[in-house]
C-alpha cells in the first residue's frame, strides 16, 4: 500500500454528498428509504436524507474493518437489523463512505433482495477492485483514506471499553 493518501475534509465530505445527492436526484430515482451502513455510511445517509428530502433513514450495522488494511474474512451483519418485511416494496438508497473490497455493500443489497422495489447504493469512494459497482460513486481512488472522522484516535482507551 502507498504511502499516499486520499484526505477527506469536512467541507470537502459536505461538497461530496450534496455532489451525490445531485447525481441522485438527476437519475430520477426516488428513494423512499435510506439504509446507511454504520459506522461510516452514517454521516453520508444523514447528509443525503436532508439533500433528497428522505426523512425516512434506517441503520445496518456490518463489521469487516479491524484495521487500515485488516479485515475480517467476510463481512458480518450485527444485530439489530431492520427486519426485511419493513423494507418490502420499498425504493431502497443504501449508503456507505468506501466501496474498497465491496463485500459490504454486496451484502447489504443481497439482504435487500428480493424483498425491496429496487436498491441502489451510493459511496463517497469507490476502489477499482470493488466486487460490486456502486450506482453512485463520488471518486475513483486506489489510495488509502483518510476520512475526517476516523483519521484521529479515540478520545478514550477502546481496550476499557470492552465487555
Amino acid at each position: 500500500m502507498s504511502d499516499e493518501r486520499e484526505v477527506l475534509s469536512y467541507e470537502l465530505f459536505g461538497t461530496a454528498t450534496r455532489e451525490l445527492a445531485q447525481q441522485v436526484a438527476d437519475s430520477g430515482y426516488r428513494p423512499d428509504i435510506i439504509l446507511a451502513i454504520a459506522r461510516g455510511g452514517l454521516a453520508l445517509g444523514m447528509g443525503l436524507g436532508y439533500a433528497l428530502a428522505v426523512k425516512n433513514i434506517s441503520v445496518v450495522n456490518v463489521e469487516f474493518y479491524t484495521g487500515v488494511d485488516e479485515r475480517l474474512d467476510v463481512p458480518i451483519m450485527l444485530p439489530p437489523t431492520p427486519a426485511a418485511v419493513d423494507l418490502s416494496g420499498l425504493k431502497v438508497l443504501i449508503t456507505d463512505d468506501v466501496a474498497d473490497t465491496g463485500r459490504t455493500l454486496e451484502l447489504v443489497h443481497q439482504f435487500c433482495g428480493g424483498h425491496v422495489a429496487e436498491a441502489r447504493t451510493v459511496v463517497i469512494y469507490e476502489k477499482p477492485q470493488s466486487v460490486i459497482k456502486p450506482t453512485y460513486a463520488w471518486r475513483l481512488t486506489e489510495r488509502w483514506i483518510d476520512f475526517p472522522w476516523s483519521v484521529l484516535p479515540p478520545v478514550v482507551d477502546p481496550e476499557a471499553l470492552a465487555h
